[in-house]
């Protein structure tokens, strides 16, 4: 009899396949991004569509594409040269608990990246060249994020890693820009960081899988359980851990776990 981790490293490699193609983005907030071509609009597109990840798929998706749209769907351009008399319609945006505040402050923060760190590609690499660490890039990355004079509300909207909390969503941003296959699906646009160094996107979904696959025991979606997860997925695959988020989120979300 098979051992039972071969067993579901074939199971998921099979659901990665199932998943991870073409047909999967026009039903995945990543549909958003890919309907721009210059890489800075992708990049802004892809941070965006991933902080507003929380939700239904098609909500996400409706929201992701107003707020674009309220940037003239030129967003590189619209963060990098719009001033703040460009931003007061921008005041009535709303996702769930995500408002008008927060975005005002998104935008800001983003011009200051782009002003003074180049883009959030420039930003992203360099931090995780001098550290070769993915959990201390993001927590360099929070500390740029906010390094303006900031509402203390939109704290919660780029979680701190430090503190335990999974960052799903920088983790899926991550994942798009970085990951790079023939199915075309995840962007690789950026080259300094490998897949390899990347964590899983833990999410509900995801985490119910893996719990009822005996891939992880942590009962909290935390970062304690991303670095248990991952672990796990790199033994199957070190060069691309995250290729099984399609497996586990595409089981979850689409109730679709038959073994």
């Amino acid at each position: 009899m098979k051992n039972d981790r071969v067993y579901v490293k074939e199971f998921l490699d099979k659901k990665v396949s199932q998943f991870n193609r073409q047909e999967f983005i026009p039903s995945d907030p990543i549909q958003v991004p890919h309907a721009f071509y210059r890489k800075e609009d992708i990049e802004i597109a892809a941070f965006l569509t991933a902080m507003l990840a929380w939700g239904q798929r098609k909500t996400i998706i409706r929201k992701a594409r107003q707020l674009l749209g309220m940037m003239n769907n030129s967003p590189y351009d619209f963060i990098r040269y719009a001033g703040k008399d460009h931003w007061k319609h921008l005041e009535s945006f709303r996702h769930r608990t995500f408002n008008g505040i927060d975005t005002l402050y998104f935008v800001q923060a983003l011009k200051n990246i782009v002003i003074h760190y180049g883009s959030l590609q420039e930003l992203f690499e360099s931090a995780y060249l001098q550290t070769l660490n993915i959990k201390q890039t993001l927590q360099n990355f929070r500390s740029k994020f906010f390094e303006l004079p900031f509402p203390s509300r939109t704290l919660k909207h780029i979680p701190d890693v430090g503190h335990g909390s999974s960052v799903k969503r920088l983790n899926l941003f991550l994942r798009w820009m970085v990951r790079c296959d023939s199915q075309g699906v995840d962007f690789g646009i950026w080259k300094k960081i490998p897949p390899s160094a990347l964590y899983i996107p833990l999410d509900v979904h995801s985490g119910t899988v893996a719990r009822k696959l005996g891939l992880l025991k942590r009962k909290q979606n935390d970062w304690q359980a991303v670095e248990e997860l991952t672990a796990v997925l790199r033994i199957f695959d070190s060069n691309d851990p995250v290729k099984y988020d399609y497996a586990l989120f595409g089981m979850g979300a689409g109730k679709d776990l038959l073994i």
